[in-house]
This record gives structure tokens, sequence and C-alpha cells, in this order.
């Protein structure tokens, strides 16, 4: 058999682009860009730059605010407004000790999109927002949630799975999907958590989300400030080698982060074993105990990603670090993940022509 003539093969892939535009096209008009591909909010890495970088090469660019006071955020939100004219927005961690402040941070800059993260979103915060003009995004890991999402009136759900960088949940992405793509219909879905090409972003449009979120794609992007060791360690990383931070003793529950397993993550399972000890000889308090599991990894992740102590730091990776090989441009990675998910599209409908041929 010949090959497909060059005529028919840029009709196959304009026609498999109308397709894809079409199945984000939702996601699109929500957000306002040209590609329903959400930047997802990483502290100390989604700021200016790469959040510029993200919205001005056609995706939606979101700012971590993380810990950041509400002045940092105000300073933040205008450094970004003057480097990009497309629309970006700002994720909020729910259990901030001043989310109010934040929310007016938020409001006073008319931030289009607002994502609440980090645990379930208070309806007062949401209904703040949302009368302020802001459209809210909430993040559902189960089915029951997101259905009370929608009734608080959240605009949109960001559904991640397991195989996500930093926190993480007990449940996978695929699991998520099915779980949730057919039930929530009202609002906007995006998928997010181990997705690092096209062909994957092609699959979930295809099961109803309205677009995707990536964050560890896009922390080897130029534009990205991670150290030159943190981009590294990405770079030679594996899909094996980000595993989820382990909890030694159920009397002191460990929030699981996935991230790259290095030195510190050796002495974080010392320091467990450690201080359980001495709880057992009756030389901490349980809460005492706690706290001190609790603060081992604090600045961890500004040492890695900032400072470049990758073997001390916490180096949050999704499981599609495997997928991240070098260093590129955003719009290069954009542009990458679309032709991607263009060439599955195109591929399918060339197989399905002779069987309507067939039926003809």
């Amino acid at each position: 058999m010949g090959s497909t003539p060059p005529e028919a093969e840029s009709l196959a892939r304009a026609a498999a682009r109308a397709r894809l535009d079409h199945l984000w096209q939702r996601g699109r008009d929500f957000l306002g860009c040209r590609v329903a591909i959400l930047g997802g909010a990483m502290s100390w890495l989604s700021e200016r730059h790469l959040v510029t970088a993200i919205s001005n090469a056609g995706g939606f660019g979101m700012i971590a605010c993380g810990a950041m006071t509400p002045a940092l955020l105000d300073t933040e939100i205008a450094e970004t407004a003057k480097q990009t004219r497309q629309p970006f927005g700002v994720n909020l961690i729910t259990m901030h000790p001043v989310l109010e402040a934040l929310i007016d941070v938020c409001l006073r800059h008319r931030v289009s999109h607002v994502a609440l993260a980090g645990g379930l979103p208070p309806a007062s915060a949401i209904a703040r927002l949302k009368h302020g003009g802001a459209k809210v995004i909430a993040f559902a890991p189960a089915l029951a949630i997101a259905r009370r999402l929608v009734r608080n009136g959240v605009d949109a759900l960001v559904i991640e799975g397991m195989e996500a960088g930093g926190h993480i949940g007990p449940v996978s992405t695929a699991v998520l999907a099915q779980e949730i793509l057919p039930e929530i219909t009202d609002v906007p879905v995006f998928v997010a958590g181990g997705i690092g090409r096209g062909d994957a972003i092609a699959m979930f449009l295809e099961a109803g989300a309205s677009g995707v979120q990536m964050g560890t794609r896009f922390v080897c992007a130029t534009e990205c400030v991670a150290h030159p060791n943190f981009k590294k360690a990405f770079i030679r990383g594996a899909a094996r080698d980000a595993v989820p931070s382990v909890q030694l003793d159920e009397r002191f529950p460990v929030i699981p982060v996935r991230a790259l397993a290095n030195k510190g993550t050796q002495r974080f399972m010392e320091t467990q074993r450690s201080v359980i000890d001495r709880f057992n000889r009756g030389e901490l308090t349980q809460q005492a105990a706690q706290l001190e599991i609790e603060h081992f990894w604090a600045g961890a992740l500004r040492r890695a990603a900032i400072d470049g102590d990758v073997e001390n730091g916490s180096v949050m990776a999704g499981q599609s670090i495997g997928l991240v090989n070098r260093e590129q441009p955003v719009a290069e990675i954009i542009a990458e993940l679309v032709g991607q998910a263009v060439d599955v599209l195109a591929r399918r409908g060339e197989t399905a022509v002779p069987a309507r041929a067939a039926a003809g």
C-alpha cells in the first residue's frame, strides 16, 4: 500500500485540529484562552515569569500564592499584569490564615479566575469571589465532594489524581476521571495528575473533560525560575523516582507528598522513627511529636527549587517527570502538546475512514 498523499494528510490534520478545538471549546471559553491547559500552581515556581509565559503561549497561567502575604501577592499580580495582556489566575490555599485579605487583593486587581485549593473551600469565600466578579475553581478528590462544590456555586472543578506532584490524594487520575466526568456536566472539569503528553490530553477530552492542568511538564520551561540543579533532577528523573512520603505510625499522620526520593526523604524516615521512640519513652507529648514531624519539611521546597539543594530539600514532582527530558520554552512545550493531541486524533480519523466506507 502507498503512503498517504500530502493533501490527504493535510486535510486529516486540519480535521483533527478542528476536532481538538471542539473538544476543549468549553474549557477555552471558560478560561478565555486559545488552549485549555491550566498551569498547575507550584509554590515558588508559578510566579510572574512562568505564569506570563504560559498565558502568552495560549494557555492559562496561575500564580501560586502559597504562603505569600497579601502585600507579596499584590506585587506579584501587578508585575504579572505588566508582562501579559492575556488572562491569568491566582491559586489560594484555603487554610491560609489571612485568606480573606488575599481574596481582597484578588478582587482589587480584578483577577478573572481564582482557584481555592488545599481543602474544602468555605462557602463564604466562594460567594465573595463570585460577587466580586471572579470565576471560582475548586479541587474535587471524590464525586460526592464535586457535587457539593457545584451546589456551593463553584464555576469549574479540577480533579487531580495521585500521580501529581506535591500534596496528593489516594485515587489515580484515571479512576477519578471515570468516577466524575460522566456525572458532573454542569460546570467545566479539568483533569490533572500524571499528564505529560498531548495523547493523554486528547484521551481525557474525549472522556468529557473541558481541559487539563499540568505542572511537572513546565518545571523545565526556560522561563521557569527553578534552580538549574532542580531542573537537572527533573530531566534525569524517571516516573518510578517520584514517590509519596511514607507514614510510619498511624498515631502521627503524614500528609502524602509526591517527590523525588533523596537524602532528605531518608532522613525524614529516620526522624519519624526517632520521634516515635521518644514519644513511646514518654519524652514527648503527642502534640509535640506531631509538630516535630510536620516541621521537618519546613522550607524544604524552597531549598530545592530555588536554592538548588536537591539532596536535602523537597523535590516535588509528578510521575510525568519521566516525560521531561530537556529544557524548552513554554511556547514550544504547548505547541508540542497540541501537536501530539492533533496527531493522535488524526490517526483515529484515518482508521475510521475504511469503516465508514465499508458501511456505505
